[in-house]
């Protein structure tokens, strides 16, 4: 009866000091994590406001650099806290070389956007504040991050595309060039003069001050169309007055022909309209309508 109590007592001081050793490890390792966490989302904030600071900085590259040192100290926590249980360097580097294999073949989309991430602020096909359409998806880039690109489209709507969708699409870049060309197709009637309507309408172009002179505008005709003759007003804005001043002249060249003389018409076309052998077709007068009748017999 002894011997069994002494080994009762044996166990129970070994679980004690088992306890007390893994307890104040699990304990620290916990402060460890938290310490870490609060300490990464610090530094990310405290890298931002700094890089912020630096007149050159592309402000495409601050919220991902501020996002790898949130992550490289994440971690480091890691690392600090399986230190906490014995776990030696060799061994947690080659826990992490396993486990890294294993997550990238189980998340091979979610590391797609994050080399995505880094292709897009390498090569910078966009800033941000650019408006761009990846896709078919258009907007003005607020923000671009390991995982994910964020838009703002054009009605205010907030949409978020992962990293590896925005770089496997064509990237339409409208704000990259400073000067954007624009066309803009006025119509006028076959029995308009033509040359009228091109004067009006380049008058209407030097005008504008918004209208860049170099290059210089055009006014031409590009097309004979089924209805109309289509004169084409072909000039340069810069990117700031693109939408304003294409408003503005779509009003500005229907005032201009129509002050000139010119209409712009409706989709016409000729209809002829053959009747069988005795049957006579024609129009109604009071509606349009077609109306069809039998002819009299010929008396002979």
């Amino acid at each position: 009866m002894d011997q069994v109590t002494t080994e009762i007592d044996a166990v129970i001081a070994a679980l004690s000091t088992l306890a007390v050793t893994y307890g104040m490890a699990v304990l620290g390792a916990i402060a460890i994590l938290i310490g870490g966490w609060l300490i990464a989302g610090w530094l990310e904030k405290g890298v931002d406001r700094s890089l912020g600071r630096v007149s050159h900085m592309d402000p495409t590259l601050r919220p991902f650099i501020a996002s790898l040192v949130r992550y490289g100290i994440l971690v480091l926590t890691v690392i600090i806290v399986l230190g906490q249980f014995g776990v030696q360097t060799a061994s947690i580097i080659a826990i992490l070389g396993a486990a890294g294999l294993a997550i990238g073949l189980a998340l091979q989309g979610t590391l797609s956007n994050v080399a995505a991430g880094i292709m897009l602020l390498f090569l910078r096909p966009f800033r941000i504040g650019d408006f761009i359409d990846a896709g078919g998806r258009a907007g003005s880039v607020i923000n671009v991050n390991l995982f994910t690109t964020e838009l703002k489209m054009a009605d205010g709507v907030f949409m978020s595309l992962p990293n590896s969708q925005v770089w496997g699409q064509p990237i339409t870049n409208y704000a990259r060039n400073p000067i954007r060309r624009m066309d803009i197709v006025v119509g006028i009637a076959y029995d308009d003069d033509i040359d009228t309507a091109i004067e009006a309408l380049s008058a209407v172009l030097a005008a504008d001050e918004r209208v860049l002179k170099d290059p210089a505008p055009q006014v031409m005709v590009t097309n004979l169309g089924e209805s109309s003759v289509d004169i084409t007003m072909r000039f340069n804005a810069a990117i700031g007055d693109y939408w304003s001043l294409r408003w503005d002249m779509m009003k500005r060249a229907k005032l201009a022909v129509e002050a000139a003389g010119c209409s712009i018409p409706f989709p016409q076309r000729d209809v002829h309209l053959i009747a069988p052998k005795g049957v006579t077709v024609g129009l109604a007068p009071e509606n349009g309508t077609e109306r069809a009748r039998t002819a009299p017999p010929q008396v002979g």
